[in-house]
């Protein structure tokens, strides 16, 4: 290896770390003025001349007077995981059935889940809400589960229907020529054979369900019900923002999608290359 490549290869790497550490910068902000009292922080948490580090930023958080975010956790699971596993359930039956089997207006089908994705909230808010309140389902649990379901099926079928295309279809063949039905094959062919692509889909549905706020904003109104995203914006006093307080909730709405995604990672990764081969 020349000089010149090896200069060049320390500078992309130095290059590297310097755009990484930007990009950490503001987390590393938030996690000083979590875990420090609020005097220390006040002029800023680059600051060092007193390092008292405390939990009693995440205690006040989780039992807050007007917004506990220990309630509020509990209720975007309430939410979240009915929310993730309805849909992954309706659209990995419907990928399949995509990906495997030619019926009429097939590509139509294929176009609509491609232009529901480009879709955006925002559009369709009044409307939302509106259906919603003919159905009874504002300010309910089931109202909001059955939204983040209709909007999970779109993009979960576009994205196991493209995983399906990259499985080879002679074991599906061979089970077939066996006398397997087409739901043996499925469960016991196929379904063992998609975990990565299950894993996948479920961190990322479970981790915009459980971060949601617009959606959440519109159906849940009732203190007792808010969700945890909701709560935080409650945290900011009128007359005094205890920063440290909201950062500590900030990072603990975080911290559930990123043990999610630290617990899946493996399957995660293999997912989500597996459904861009083809």
């Amino acid at each position: 290896m020349t000089k010149k490549r090896i200069w060049v290869k320390v500078f992309l790497n130095i290059f590297a770390w310097f755009i990484g550490l930007i990009w950490i910068l503001p987390v590393i902000g938030i996690l000083m003025t979590a875990i420090r009292p609020f005097d220390e922080v006040i002029n800023g948490w680059w600051h060092f001349k007193e390092f008292t580090p405390t939990f009693s930023n995440f205690i006040n958080a989780l039992n807050h007077p007007t917004a506990p975010l220990i309630v509020g956790m509990k209720n975007s699971l309430i939410i979240a995981l009915p929310a993730t596993i309805l849909p992954l359930f309706i659209a990995t039956l419907a990928g399949y059935g995509i990906s495997r089997y030619h019926f009429p207006l097939r590509k139509g089908l294929i176009i609509a889940v491609v232009l529901t994705l480009a879709l955006p909230q925002q559009m369709i808010a009044v409307p939302i809400f509106q259906m919603m309140s003919s159905l009874g389902l504002v300010d309910t649990y089931m109202g909001l589960i059955l939204l983040h379901t209709a909007w999970g099926i779109p993009w979960i079928t576009f994205f196991m229907r493209n995983y399906f295309k990259t499985m080879p279809i002679s074991i599906e063949e061979a089970a077939r020529i066996d006398g397997a039905s087409d739901f043996q094959i499925f469960y016991r062919v196929v379904l063992p054979n998609i975990f990565p692509a299950i894993a996948s889909a479920s961190a990322l549905q479970f981790t915009w369900v459980w971060s949601d706020f617009f959606l959440a904003l519109i159906l849940i109104y009732s203190p007792d019900k808010l969700l945890i995203t909701q709560r935080v914006p409650l945290m900011r006093g009128v007359y005094h923002v205890d920063w440290g307080l909201l950062s500590a909730a900030s990072i603990m709405v975080m911290i559930v999608p990123i043990l999610i995604y630290l617990l899946l990672q493996r399957y995660y990764v293999k997912g989500m290359v597996g459904w861009t081969i083809k």
